[in-house]
């Protein structure tokens, strides 16, 4: 993946087609192939973003996908340990690569998450998801309020509308 560029896409193809599939491999396969690109992350041949792949929520995963991550990060951890892998995850610029793995669309996916690599002894990768979910209700409800506004708002501009139709035409 380091002598040419276009060994990395094909790679990073294959760890998301690979991760896709994951369901249909046994579990030595399956660990193989976990700590084969636990190596090419850790050792930076693949992009970190390629683990947009992965959404770390209990709907979107399998027994089978989430021991592949389990066995994923925990290697990465022993290969580049917890700091280091804490902030790979959490850098600003990896954000957007990450959001599968630290879901912000809803307080039950966040907690799947920290729960998943708290329950592999990953926790300290989560420390600015919990952060975020102290923080989450107050958004959450906010949000919401800014949604009912704006379709209360939406309604009574269409009765608006219904009303001066029936006028002109005289309904």
């Amino acid at each position: 993946c380091e002598l040419r560029k276009s060994y990395q896409m094909l790679f990073a193809d294959c760890f998301a087609k690979q991760y896709s599939l994951i369901h249909r491999l046994e579990t030595n396969k399956l660990r193989n192939v976990a700590k084969l690109f636990a190596h090419l992350f850790a050792s930076d041949a693949l992009p970190w973003p390629c683990l947009k792949a992965i959404r770390m929520t209990e709907d979107d995963t399998t027994s089978s996908s989430r021991i592949f991550c389990k066995i994923l990060f925990q290697e990465l951890s022993e290969l580049l340990g917890l700091k280091l892998l804490s902030q790979k995850l959490n850098a600003p610029d990896m954000e957007d690569a990450m959001s599968g793995i630290f879901p912000k669309d809803s307080m039950r996916n966040a907690r799947f998450s920290i729960n998943f690599f708290t329950s592999i002894g990953l926790g300290g990768v989560t420390d600015a998801m919990r952060e975020w979910l102290k923080h989450a209700p107050a958004q959450f409800a906010a949000a919401a309020a800014e949604k009912a506004a704006k379709e209360a708002e939406e309604r009574a501009a269409e009765e608006e509308r219904e009303r001066e139709r029936r006028a002109a035409g005289g309904d």
